[in-house]
């Protein structure tokens, strides 16, 4: 699209919501804007920004009236959207490098989904946070810190780290199951009975993981995507012992984004002091509310009976107990408080509805303590059937294949190891992250065309480096997969496919 980025921000990244319900009369522009980073923008070049989207918006409705502007491509600049709610809108403006496209658009545009999902998951809707509160500064409160702390997951050394094409061999927005023997399915449902039944008559839900994967889940899909997502950024044995989270796109041996940051990065210090601890309001953080924080790194810890502790909701009225933790349901609008317990490498979760616990805090221990005396020699009997049947970090390597596979009915994905993976050439990569590009536009044109229509789709690209780049799409399932052989033929590449597909995939990408 011809589109000038001339008015656009220098920084390299912007992240922007605003409300196009808010600030349409004249001198109450400043209504709508309700989280902008980096927030040490004068609030000119905010408005700027968000009336450059807002006008982009209006114009992509002409033309596509029924599906929402997802990206528009300018000189200099990419601008990803998200209609996060009605008519509040997420965008990230992000600085193109001039030698290359590091990025899928796609890829940004699920960051934006995981962070309002997150939000979702711990403080509601924003819309609903807006309506108890119309002048705007609860809203606030909440978003700032929260997208900040978010944010700092991407913040390595002096860089802040996108999702670039090396990472297009992970999926977010999914969950990576345990694949676990049948003796030990039975155990684990036997300790789901377990755990619910410790709450006695209270309507509960449970998850359970093993390492980093899902083992169980009694939750709807949605929740379960952004409970595991916690969980796995905070909660899990290596969230807790490595201080960072293990969902990141920028694990170790992952090579560094190309992303520069500009002045955000060399302000980065100054802008956070001045979200998190300052008085002055004009960034739109107002002190007189108590804002929980449950995305800040080291908050959590393994207590003395084997449950996570943390104070990041604050602490009891009139003591110095950390209040339990909560969260919200999406699928039932419910408040749920949360107790996780820990062994070894299983994290179980527990999730009692807060409307039927009368005494508060008090009765969140007495279920814990039930769970402990209840539970607590099946968890250790689960822990060790998964520890014996686990093959470590290498369990789903695959020798030959760097593969991703997802199920999009499913939300599940599983993928080489990260290790794995960084032994792909650099050439590799970027053919496949632009396969996946190919991938996503069509994705995008069925579900504005044809909704609800399949298409089988496959793509074999022999890349300079003479690796084998394959996508293939089918009733809803995806694998992409790089075959680094050299002067191997394509009548070879699609055997490949089709041997790794009756092995592991159930003939699921077979062609027969």
């Amino acid at each position: 699209m011809g589109l000038s980025s001339a008015d656009t921000a220098t920084e390299a990244i912007q992240l922007c919501i605003f409300d196009l319900r808010r600030g349409q009369q004249e001198g109450q522009e400043l209504d709508k804007i309700l989280f902008f980073f980096p927030a040490d923008f004068p609030f000119s070049r905010q408005l700027s920004v968000i009336g450059l989207s807002e006008g982009l918006i209006t114009f992509t409705r002409i033309f596509s009236p029924e599906v929402a502007c997802e990206v528009i491509e300018a000189d200099r600049h990419t601008h990803v959207f998200y209609e996060a709610e009605p008519d509040i809108w997420m965008v990230m403006i992000v600085e193109k490098n001039e030698s290359e496209a590091i990025w899928r658009v796609d890829a940004l545009q699920k960051v934006l989904k995981e962070i309002h999902s997150l939000f979702l998951m711990f403080h509601g809707s924003i819309r609903a946070l807006l309506e108890k509160e119309p002048a705007g500064g609860l809203i606030r409160s909440h978003l700032y810190p929260f997208i900040i702390d978010y944010l700092r997951d991407f913040l390595f050394g002096k860089k802040l780290l996108l999702p670039s094409f090396r990472d297009c061999l992970k999926e977010r927005g999914t969950v990576q199951m345990l694949t676990v023997s049948r003796e030990a399915a039975i155990e684990v449902q036997s300790l789901v009975r377990l755990l619910e039944g410790s709450a006695g008559n209270k309507p509960c839900y449970s998850l359970i993981l093993f390492q980093d994967l899902l083992v169980s889940t009694t939750l709807s899909p949605v929740d379960t995507i952004s409970l595991f997502t916690y969980s796995i950024l905070r909660l899990t044995p290596h969230a807790l012992s490595s201080g960072v989270s293990s969902w990141s796109y920028l694990r170790k041996g992952s090579t560094a984004s190309h992303v520069a940051t500009g002045s955000i990065l060399t302000h980065s210090a100054s802008v956070l002091e001045q979200v998190y601890g300052s008085q002055d309001t004009s960034h739109g953080v107002d002190d007189n509310y108590h804002v929980a924080r449950p995305l800040q790194q080291d908050r959590w810890s393994k207590g003395n009976d084997g449950f996570l502790v943390t104070d990041l909701w604050g602490a009891e009225n009139g003591s110095s107990t950390p209040a339990a933790p909560t969260i919200w349901l999406q699928q039932t609008e419910e408040r749920m408080y949360l107790s996780a317990y820990q062994y070894k490498s299983l994290t179980l979760i527990l999730l009692v509805p807060v409307a039927s616990i009368l005494n508060g805090d008090q009765g969140v221990s007495l279920v814990k303590q039930q769970v402990h005396e209840n539970a607590s020699l099946k968890m250790l009997k689960v822990e060790e059937i998964l520890s014996k049947g686990w093959g470590g970090e290498n369990a789903y390597h695959v020798s030959g294949y760097r593969y991703l596979l997802v199920d999009g009915d499913r939300s599940v994905s599983r993928s080489s190891p990260p290790g794995k993976v960084t032994t792909l050439t650099k050439e590799s990569l970027l053919v496949l992250s632009k396969v996946r590009e190919e991938v996503d536009l069509e994705k995008g044109q069925m579900v504005g065309v044809n909704a609800g229509l399949e298409k089988d789709l496959e793509i074999c690209i022999r890349a300079k480096n003479n690796a084998w780049v394959i996508a293939r799409i089918t009733k809803g399932k995806e694998v992409y997969m790089v075959l680094e052989r050299a002067n191997d033929t394509l009548l070879y590449a699609s055997e490949a496919v089709e041997k790794f597909s009756n092995r592991y995939c159930n003939g699921a990408f077979s062609l027969d």
